[in-house]
């Protein structure tokens, strides 16, 4: 029997998989299977992901019609639950690679800490090895959502966690965004009080530097506010009112990255709307941040002039008469 289930969704993926599929069969932890699905690839992923179901019988793979990375993780996620009968799961990016001792630790320090989610720190790479400090395989018993505010990145990924299957047995990921990370991961971070993080970046995240053009900004990077409501919404329901403000913080930060990107970007009319979007928006999360008391003016009056003038103004012209009292 299976002890974790590794999913692999996997497109266009043949110069890489390789060795993601190497650094899983290297791994000290052997009582794994492993389900790659190939998500409709026009390269060689495919008959690559044959080879090593050939070469390893704990590999298994599932070829579709291209439906996009959402679906494809809930392909993994179907069929880790349907024909595999291991008790935890992760998710590995073809194009990434792990240490050898990845798996062992992770379930480890799961165990030993009585825990139903582990994570590990990453670090992103263009070919080199991570260089791991031995201080920092040590595992951290965190309280889940300290964890969520602490390392929001980290915390969000989809990789670099090993979860007990009880997690994952009713979510599934959005098929209609293309953040599903910032969708599922604190919904099930809240459902536990307590995880381990080991330090050590034993996920090895690969950035690709073979093309040199920079990524255009594109109206798409906006999708996120749709899970930002929704992490709001929760948080609100569950009255935990630090959370709401946590996730408002990171709101307008993303508004005014985005901002500054699309101020840079060619003015085509999907550009143009998106600039009437973040503006409105802006003032929007603004407005409720005021009322829920989470603005303070010294910090925030930059954004506060950029997309509420006249009220910042008087705002700032009231608090000077008041200083002057006082």
């Amino acid at each position: 029997m299976a002890q974790i289930t590794v999913m692999m969704a996997a497109y266009n993926a043949g110069q890489y998989i390789r060795r993601a599929l190497d650094s899983l069969r290297q791994q000290t932890f052997s009582d794994f299977d492993v389900i790659i699905v190939n998500d409709g690839s026009k390269d060689d992923t495919g008959a690559i992901a044959d080879e090593y179901v050939s070469l390893d019988s704990r590999i298994h793979v599932i070829h579709q019609k291209n439906s996009g990375v959402c679906v494809t993780r809930n392909n993994c996620l179907d069929w880790a639950y349907a024909s595999s009968d291991s008790q935890w799961v992760i998710f590995v990016d073809s194009d990434d690679w792990v240490h050898p001792e990845f798996l062992e630790r992770l379930l480890r320090a799961a165990e030993e800490n009585h825990v139903l989610i582990s994570a590990c720190g990453y670090e992103e790479t263009t070919g080199a090895d991570p260089v791991i400090d031995p201080k920092d395989l040590e595992p951290i018993l965190w309280k889940t959502m300290e964890f969520y505010q602490a390392n929001y990145v980290n915390a969000i990924m989809t990789c670099c966690k090993l979860y007990h299957k009880s997690c994952y047995k009713d979510i599934r990921h959005p098929t209609d965004n293309y953040f599903d990370d910032e969708f599922v991961s604190y919904r099930m971070l809240y459902t536990q009080e307590n995880m381990t993080v080991i330090p050590a970046p034993l996920y090895a995240y690969f950035v690709n530097t073979t093309g040199l053009t920079k990524k255009k900004w594109t109206p798409r990077l906006l999708d996120a506010w749709v899970a930002y409501e929704k992490q709001i919404a929760f948080f609100t329901e569950k009255g935990r009112m630090d959370l709401v403000r946590f996730r408002y913080r990171g709101w307008l930060e993303n508004i005014m990255v985005n901002y500054a990107a699309a101020q840079e970007a060619e003015p085509t009319p999907e550009v143009l709307a998106a600039r009437k979007r973040i503006h409105k928006t802006a003032r929007k999360v603004l407005r409720r941040m005021w009322k829920l008391g989470f603005l303070e003016f010294r910090i925030d009056q930059d954004i506060l002039f950029l997309f509420c003038k006249y009220q910042a103004k008087i705002y700032r012209f009231v608090m000077e008469k008041l200083h002057k009292k006082l």
